[in-house]
């Protein structure tokens, strides 16, 4: 059974709070999880100057270790939080050829093209000028 590890949405509009969660993969994103591993709460408090998340380490290296896949945001919670080292296996951009960005730029500006072309136009005309 392939799992993840993601995040559903609680609490109230213009205030939401987030559950992390280990969830099977084929689920909607508020269905009943397996485990609940931790809540995040994106809000500073009034007078307080860091966000609020709790979550369980050793349930999270848990679910890791026999093969959940983290979400993209919960990646990088786990991240900022020193679970996981940026670049780690289950990083999208250190798995070969799965992550856009990965790949080289193959796309030129319309304005470089334009002006290549002018360029060669030019040479072409008076190609003993440029000798």
């Amino acid at each position: 059974m392939a799992v993840r590890l993601r995040m559903s949405v609680h609490g109230h509009r213009n205030y939401r709070i987030f559950h992390i969660n280990v969830v099977p993969r084929g689920k909607k994103r508020d269905a009943k999880p397996t485990e609940l591993l931790g809540v995040y709460d994106p809000h500073v408090p009034e007078g307080g100057d860091t966000k609020s998340i709790q979550w369980s380490v050793d349930r999270i290296r848990y679910w890791l270790s026999v093969g959940a896949q983290p979400s993209r945001p919960v990646l990088k919670l786990l991240e900022l939080g020193g679970i996981l080292k940026p670049g780690s296996p289950f990083h999208p951009k250190s798995q070969s050829g799965n992550h856009k960005s990965s790949l080289p730029s193959t796309k030129r500006s319309p304005i470089l093209t334009a002006v290549e072309k002018s360029r060669a136009a030019a040479e072409a005309k008076s190609p003993a000028a440029s000798t």
